[in-house]
């Protein structure tokens, strides 16, 4: 305390001792020219500015320090823009985190409804009666949207997107116009061999109750199997790529995972779709469930990695299909809403990129949570077989 006080009024003596230099000095101001005695001056007050920021800075640090964004006080810096703060923490996050800019974490630890604490977006789970804003038709059970609704950017982002505090949906990105006319129609007589790849960058992924083997990976092949009963062509790639040398490495798993299915595409390039299936992680108390066709089965959200944070791109994870993969995500959202209702958690939009930039087709999948049974999720691969079938087949 003793010590202090004792600065503070050294301080106050220096300051009194420059306003009475700078007094005189400033009478002679008006008739000296730029001699020796303006550079003596100068010098002056920088050594008397540099003796009181010694003096007072060991007890108020923030006081000084000319940073970029910091407020002005008294002609020095005092506290942080709240604004510059925010943005400064994210872009030394990601420096210092950058194998999550590089290989990411999907899960979202969100509740019922698609939303969670650091995200924006509408708090609805897409079960809500929205009156005049959807048309209800006896040929479809859900409810189907307008393309004029779906142009108002404030509509489209409440009621279908949960937006991570990681990056930013812009307008110009999200235009419903746009991504509702891309065509992702897989033509009759393609060229021959897969058409559509499923794997899973977290094999590992289990269930309330899962027993030997059922797991994420057991999932993906009965999604498989029902696209085949389709008439695709599916490669289920049972890869492992979030354990290595014996233990589980989730943080690496999606450049394994880059490795592994860029392989594959170069070997099989009639293959248009992309999917990686996984299940999320939630709160212990959220329960991920509705009833189709007479069966509880676990609901599912689309995750879209946008490549950019609030200040721009992220250079190192170019994704030129960012638009298509939207498009693609919105198609199955509307398709499961007109059919489906209640099936759909909100389409999730986060910073980093996920893999997404392999094809245009290309979509990642939470399937229930950790918290439903493996039966619920299992379940959920039929509605979700449907509306790939109806999108990648123009229905």
């Amino acid at each position: 305390m003793r010590q202090r006080k004792t600065a503070a009024k050294f301080a106050l003596g220096t300051a009194l001792i420059l306003i009475l230099v700078r007094a005189v000095w400033g009478i002679q101001a008006g008739t000296e020219k730029e001699t020796g005695a303006e550079i003596v001056k100068a010098a002056f007050f920088q050594a008397a500015a540099e003796l009181f920021e010694s003096a007072w800075n060991p007890f108020y640090p923030s006081f000084s320090g000319e940073q970029k964004g910091w407020e002005a006080v008294f002609g020095r810096e005092k506290e942080p823009d709240p604004a510059y703060r925010s943005a400064k923490a994210l872009d030394d996050f990601y420096e210092e985190h950058q194998y999550l800019a590089l290989y990411g974490d999907e899960e979202t630890g969100m509740g019922e409804n698609g939303t969670e604490p650091g995200a924006t977006g509408g708090s609805g789970d897409g079960t809500e009666d929205y009156g005049a804003e959807a048309s209800v038709s006896a040929n479809f059970p859900g409810q189907v949207y307008q393309l004029a609704q779906l142009e108002d950017y404030d509509f489209l982002m409440s009621h279908f997107y949960s937006v991570h505090t990681s990056t930013t949906a812009e307008r110009g990105l999200m235009d419903a116009r746009k991504l509702l006319s891309r065509d992702f129609c897989i033509a009759d007589g393609a060229k021959e061999g897969p058409q559509i790849l499923i794997y899973h960058t977290h094999s590992q992924e289990a269930f309330a109750d899962s027993g030997e083997g059922e797991n994420i990976v057991e999932v993906g092949a009965y999604l498989a199997e029902l696209l085949e009963e389709k008439g695709f062509s599916v490669y289920h790639d049972r890869s492992v790529y979030d354990v290595r040398d014996g233990e589980l490495d989730r943080n690496k798993a999606y450049t394994y995972a880059l490795e592994g299915i860029t392989r594959i595409l170069e070997e099989n390039p009639s293959i248009q779709v992309v999917i990686d299936l996984h299940r999320d992680g939630v709160d212990e108390g959220t329960r991920l469930v509705t009833e189709i066709n007479g069966k509880e089965t676990a609901r599912i959200m689309f995750f879209n990695g946008l490549s950019q944070t609030p200040d721009g791109p992220i250079p190192y994870l170019e994704n030129p299909y960012r638009e298509e993969n939207l498009a693609f995500s919105l198609q199955l959202q509307l398709k499961a809403e007109a059919y489906y209702p209640g099936f759909m958690r909100k389409i999730y939009l986060k910073g980093l990129r996920y893999n997404m930039h392999l094809r245009p087709a290309s979509c990642l999948v939470e399937a229930g949570a950790q918290t439903n049974t493996y039966q619920e999720v299992r379940n959920a691969m039929e509605p979700l077989a449907e509306i790939l079938t109806m999108v990648l087949q123009g229905k």
